[in-house]
């Protein structure tokens, strides 16, 4: 490969694993990584510390994962090797250097690469997700179901190997992050959309208090 894919490939990282989540709570005082699911992403924003939060870190994930595909394009950088920039991105989400190889369970950056990688697709499998979500009230088995959904859509659409394969993996990976949202969905004991982490036992950082 050339010294530009692997160039790309590494700001692909980068841009995903840039903590929002992290950042955001931060400046609210609380250590995000300390309350509730423990992870960086929008739907343990939400619960901590409301809706605005949450909408500007789910925003900022999205557009980071589609950044880095639309950064990829500005390089001419298409077919299988656009696939690996995409999970390069969701990878640095998932496994951020800036929070010791931790982070979100990266939906919302999966979503944001496809939006740019394939817009119908992502747009098709996005109504799947949220309906799941509206009539189960679980954030992980909307996120899970949509994720196969953008699968089988982009087999149905006909899409090259190279794609399909790139959300299969995508896919996986989200399944890979709920695992224990799948255990707990079995046991019954999973929590539902609503339901809130009181930020008053959440851990203070000491930065700045709401």
């Amino acid at each position: 490969m050339d010294w530009n894919v692997w160039f790309v490939l590494l700001l692909a990282y980068l841009f995903g694993a840039i903590p929002a989540g992290a950042w955001v709570a931060r400046y609210y005082g609380v250590d995000i990584q300390k309350v509730g699911s423990g992870n960086t992403g929008a739907t343990n924003i939400l619960r901590t510390l409301g809706a605005g939060p949450a909408v500007v870190v789910a925003g900022f994930d999205v557009f980071k994962g589609g950044i880095a595909v639309l950064l990829a394009r500005l390089f001419n950088i298409e077919g299988p090797l656009l696939g690996g920039v995409a999970l390069a991105a969701v990878l640095g989400h998932n496994y951020s250097v800036f929070l010791r190889f931790t982070g979100g369970k990266g939906v919302a950056t999966s979503f944001g690469t496809l939006l740019f990688l394939d817009p119908l697709a992502a747009l098709l499998a996005f109504p799947v997700g949220i309906l799941t979500m509206w009539l189960t009230r679980f954030v992980s088995a909307g996120s899970m179901v949509g994720g196969l959904a953008a699968v089988v859509i982009t087999i149905a659409l006909g899409r090259p190997f190279w794609e399909i394969l790139t959300v299969l993996l995508l896919a996986g990976l989200i399944f890979w992050t709920h695992r224990e949202n799948i255990k707990r969905l079995q046991a019954g004991n999973e929590r539902r959309l609503g339901d809130k982490t009181r930020v008053a036992e959440a851990p203070q950082t000491g930065s700045v208090t709401r």
